[in-house]
């Protein structure tokens, strides 16, 4: 899986939230294909964080920037630091909660 399914999609099943998540779910990459009115959907955006944290890395920058997404994100799994803006990786509170997860988030 890559998550390309999407991009084949009708523009419509792109743009469907429920289909969207779904595909999320199967691979973080399908993110990339998802119509861009659910990128700028916060809601959206959690969701797909909590489907898979991995998603953070094909988020909007300004989504990267939201320290409630980043959160989700590194409390899965602490790695996901590494997408976050470069002021959440320098956050105490974000840092801490992302090295409780893994360690090795401290080499972001």
């Amino acid at each position: 899986h890559d998550g390309q399914a999407l991009s084949h999609a009708a523009a419509a099943l792109q743009q469907d939230c429920d289909v969207a998540l779904a595909a999320v779910r199967q691979d973080s990459r399908a993110l990339r294909f998802v119509d861009v009115s659910l990128l700028a959907d916060h809601t959206f955006c959690l969701s797909a964080i909590l489907a898979d944290c991995r998603a953070l890395q094909y988020l909007p920058e300004a989504l990267r920037l939201d320290r409630e997404v980043v959160l989700a994100a590194v409390r899965q799994d602490g790695q996901c630091l590494r997408w976050a803006s470069q002021a959440l990786r320098e956050d105490p509170e974000v840092v801490l909660t992302a090295v409780r997860r893994n360690w090795r988030a401290l080499e972001f």
